[in-house]
């Protein structure tokens, strides 16, 4: 049994890093709402808290999310992160104030006031270090038996009480922004809290493996959304080595897939996976139900719902059903191997009518997906926290009680190059594994705006550009992801000695580790402007080509 940290969820968009981070020196965490009672804390017997930061404000109005006092008194190491720093605080008698015109967002400069186990090896007394802040309030009086340990010009950026082993900074040292941030908490996990450091991929791998045949159980069978992507081709491999041939991987052509997509994925999945691989054309449906349809948010429910659609008539196709048959409570059942599914077929086999019990029969099924953390931390806190909504995800949320479907989505605690090492132990080729990240939703959130399949063909034709540019200049494994965008804007050209009034590109490249933050790659002038000129040259009807130089946060990666 791993050692146990835990973090209490203020609400922070960086809740789950503070995770990752920890996973990352071999510490196992896990992450539960901040309103979680102590009594279950104690009972689940952590060796560590972390108390993560958050949104909402404890200087002045209403004062939400304190920080139960009992939770210092457990006799386990506690360290505070920015608002779990000022909780700590305010919960053991300190006092925390609202910042005024000196708040503190972006890149900070800390000094080291003394020494301490939280900086041994890291930090000096007198350094001057770099550090990611993102507060408003601060700390103002501290605790009794607190003392500063770092500090700015306007905030105490750190504080201590070493004889409790309370510990409190008001910078965030899970985001790379802060360099020194994942030494800072390999210093309170292995140093303070002295944990063993025994969590590594292999046992995530075992103990999913183990979960998955635990949750299937011996005669049930998945079916996997494939979108191509990394994500979805390591749960396919996690699946398939958990159950075998009960697996069925199911691609899904929306119509809003890069260019030529769709034979690509047929090709890797043959070549790199070997694993039989059912594709369906949908495009048409998923194109009907954008129709008119501006709002992203919109849209990408739209497009969850039709994903739902399309799979729950895959599943019923598989098991021989149809919708009148599940409304009347009586089947006719296909007996389904292996062989019978073949890459792009639709054709099932022979059937065999037989009376069954449909809700023993769905109850046999499940649904895989890839849904990955930063999904699941954009679109609604992950355990039920306070985190803000920024963007709802197509798979993220369950599915409909009529599916009967449960998800299995092994790698929802993971992220993306968490995922990418764990690809490489189940040994899946480089190229699955280093694929740029692609939305479930497609193109239709790289087209603000109303998706037409007339403005899906001129982004495809830019997008297809940019991507064999940073290809043939060997910068496509040197950024995140990289894509063009089709903005709902024209504007006025000269072309041929002619005015035109055509469409604008947006070019997006990113360089970031976890996709929580990134920075804007920063790619030559020179690259830039040959792959503006090919796609103004090549695709009709674009004129106009923007390179994107926003950081996440403010932006997100993809624009909607």
């Amino acid at each position: 049994m791993h050692e146990l940290v835990l973090i209490l969820d203020y609400g922070s968009q960086f809740t789950q890093l503070i995770a990752r981070r920890l996973r990352e020196v071999g510490c196992y965490a896990e992450v539960v709402p901040c309103t979680t009672a102590t009594e279950e804390i104690t009972r689940r017997e952590p060796k560590a808290l972390v108390l993560s930061g958050g949104p909402n404000s404890l200087a002045g109005g209403e004062k939400q999310y304190k920080a139960d006092s009992g939770l210092f008194a457990l006799g386990v190491p506690v360290l505070g992160i920015c608002y779990g720093q000022q909780a700590m605080a305010e919960a053991l008698g300190g006092t925390v104030a609202e910042g005024g015109n000196r708040r503190e967002f972006g890149r900070a400069s800390v000094k080291v006031l003394r020494d301490s186990p939280l900086f041994e090896g890291v930090w000096r007394t007198g350094e001057s270090h770099e550090v990611w802040m993102s507060h408003g309030d601060k700390v103002q009086t501290l605790p009794q038996g607190f003392t500063p340990i770092a500090e700015t010009g306007s905030a105490v950026a750190a504080m201590a009480d070493e004889s409790r082993q309370l510990y409190g900074v008001q910078f965030h040292p899970e985001v790379v922004h802060t360099p020194a941030g994942t030494e800072l908490l390999r210093n309170f996990a292995l140093r303070i809290a002295r944990l063993r450091g025994d969590w590594t991929m292999d046992s995530f791998a075992s103990e999913s493996v183990a979960a998955i045949r635990g949750q299937v159980g011996g005669a049930g069978r998945v079916l996997c959304a494939l979108s191509g992507g990394v994500d979805s081709a390591v749960t396919a491999a996690l699946v398939h080595k958990a159950i075998g041939d009960r697996l069925v991987c199911v691609f899904v052509d929306t119509g809003l897939l890069r260019q030529g997509e769709r034979q690509e994925v047929e090709r890797l999945f043959a070549e790199g996976l070997g694993l039989p691989l059912r594709v369906v054309d949908a495009s048409a449906q998923f194109l009907s139900v954008l129709d008119g349809i501006s709002d992203s948010e919109d849209k990408r429910k739209r497009i969850g719902n039709t994903f739902i659609e399309v799979f729950e008539r895959e599943v019923n196709q598989l098991r021989g059903v149809n919708s009148a048959d599940i409304d009347s409570g009586t089947t006719d059942s296909d007996t389904i191997s292996s062989g019978d599914i073949h890459s792009g077929s639709t054709n099932l086999g022979k059937t065999s009518p037989a009376n069954i019990d449909s809700e023993r029969t769905i109850a046999n099924w499940f649904l895989a997906q890839g849904t990955l953390y930063p999904d699941v931390i954009e679109s609604v806190s992950f355990h039920g926290g306070p985190s803000h909504t920024i963007k709802s995800h197509h798979n993220v949320g369950g599915l409909p009680e009529r599916m009967k479907l449960a998800l299995v989505e092994p790698l929802r605690t993971l992220f993306k190059d968490e995922v990418r090492a764990l690809g490489a132990l189940l040994g899946l080729p480089h190229e699955f594994l280093w694929r740029h990240p692609f939305p479930g939703p497609g193109l239709a959130i790289r087209i603000p705006g109303v998706v037409t399949a007339d403005r899906v063909t001129l982004l495809q034709q830019a997008d297809a550009i940019f991507l064999e540019e940073l290809r043939a200049a060997n910068l496509y494994d040197q950024t995140w992801q990289a894509f063009a965008v089709l903005l709902p804007v024209r504007s006025v050209g000269v072309m041929g000695d002619a005015r035109s009034y055509d469409e604008a590109i947006a070019l997006r490249a990113v360089t970031a580790t976890d996709g929580m933050t990134a920075e804007a790659a920063p790619l030559p002038h020179a690259f830039l402007n040959r792959v503006a000129t090919r796609i103004v040259n090549e695709v009709r009807g674009i004129n106009r080509v923007v390179y994107d130089i926003t950081s996440k946060p403010p932006g997100t990666i993809e624009w909607e």
